[in-house]
């Protein structure tokens, strides 16, 4: 029988091995072989003679049953392995190598409540690295940058000659340099692709950690590149400390209300065609909650970009010197924010006035706290800056500001465009 059915197919062959190790009174081992996670793969291949595979069958446990099996592994797998062998011998498939190993064990390992990261979305942003020829592991040996995140001591080695995946990795990317620079993206043992959502965020952390990219820049455009991949599952790369002036970046899970608002800004942003907006609103939500002074003067630069598209889609001439209270002066002219038709005496209207001209007050304030508080500007060694909640209301009054203007420009441009 041709091996492709054997490994299409285990579980005839597994309850026949159980069967023969249950008659032959190995009961740890028959409960091994129905417990394990049970795979197999070709780990080796001597080309003497014409050339034979060596197969390795590997029955993945718990680790610490495997730590308290320790003693008794080799004779486990040798018992394994006899019991097998006139089931094995009828494939004619080569050499098999028997292997009890531990499951992949995560350090530091927290829970995830909701917003799973898809394979299709993971795949992405590897190949965006592959693309832009980003060395996943930087300035680090493969080993060392995977032992922030994984034992390595307790991962399986996938050839036969070693026990561990630190031996495996350091013989086929050190010893004898024999695998892909991308080899960890498709590697099972590490399940970047379909294993756990903390594992792959912890792995693209690791990737921006400035010990592993220490140029700014880099870094700075990968982070930016993930959060748009990230960001409509929940998730954004934030800036946690400063390592030597670089920033280290955590996945914080954003709340829905904050989702929601940064998606409408970004709606904003695609109205307009505006890819700086974009950059501005991406800023935004990496400094919100970690460095309120960027924050602000970020929600400032938003306001001013909006103004400035919005006037320039209409070919009015923006002066470089134009404050950002002209820029909106100019905006709300051209806007005619007051709805037209509605008579002085109709009920509400001044209350609808009151509420626009606070609206197009939020820019001339939002520029003034950036003036004292905001990013830009160099600051006395006693300097305090504002909190997180601070930063948290001037966004959300510049993103409302955004999001009305962009709206009210959208539906004035289709009624000019409808009358035509």
């Amino acid at each position: 029988m041709p091996l492709p059915d054997f490994t299409e197919n285990l579980q005839p062959y597994l309850d026949t091995l159980t069967e023969l190790l249950e008659s032959q009174d190995a009961e740890k081992a028959a409960e091994i072989v129905k417990t394990a996670t049970v795979s197999i793969s070709e780990t080796d291949f001597d080309n003497w003679n014409g050339g034979t595979p060596t197969w390795t069958l590997r029955f993945s446990i718990p680790p610490r049953n495997y730590s308290q099996l320790i003693s008794e592994k080799n004779a486990l797998e040798t018992q394994i392995d006899r019991a097998f062998s006139p089931v094995w011998s009828q494939l004619d498939a080569g050499w098999l190598v028997v292997e009890i190993c531990p499951r992949i064990a995560l350090k530091k390992r927290h829970q995830i409540s909701s917003g799973e990261i898809p394979q299709s979305v993971r795949q992405n942003i590897l190949d965006g690295m592959r693309l832009d020829g980003i060395r996943w592991q930087g300035n680090r040996e493969d080993a060392e940058f995977l032992s922030r995140i994984f034992d390595l001591e307790q991962l399986p080695s996938f050839d036969s000659r070693f026990r561990t995946a630190a031996e495996d990795i350091w013989q086929h990317r050190v010893n004898n340099y024999d695998w892909e620079d991308d080899w960890i993206f498709t590697d099972k043992r590490f399940q970047l692709l379909d294993g756990p959502t903390d594992t792959f965020l912890k792995f693209i952390c690791e990737v921006v950690h400035p010990i592993t990219q220490p140029s700014k820049e880099i870094s700075g455009k990968l982070v930016s590149d993930f959060n748009d991949q990230l960001s409509p599952y929940g998730w954004v790369l934030v800036e946690e400390e400063r390592i030597a002036g670089r920033p280290r970046y955590i996945a914080r899970q954003e709340n829905s209300d904050t989702n929601t608002q940064f998606t409408r800004a970004h709606e904003a942003a695609n109205t307009l065609d505006a890819n700086w907006m974009s950059r501005e609103i991406r800023r935004i939500e990496v400094a919100i909650d970690t460095d309120p002074d960027l924050a602000i003067g970020a929600a400032k630069d938003l306001l001013e970009s909006c103004c400035k598209t919005i006037l320039e889609k209409e070919q009015i001439e923006v002066k470089k010197t134009s404050t950002l209270p002209q820029l909106t002066k100019e905006v709300c002219k051209l806007l005619k924010l007051v709805p037209e038709g509605i008579p002085d005496e109709a009920k509400g209207v001044e209350s609808i006035k009151t509420l626009l001209g606070n609206l197009s007050s939020i820019p001339k304030h939002i520029a003034e706290i950036r003036g004292l508080y905001g990013s830009g500007h160099g600051r006395p060694g006693n300097y305090k800056g504002l909190e997180a909640r601070h930063a948290r209301l001037a966004v959300s009054a510049a993103v409302t500001f955004v999001d009305f203007i962009t709206e009210t420009y959208k539906r004035r441009k289709a009624t000019s465009e409808s009358s035509n």
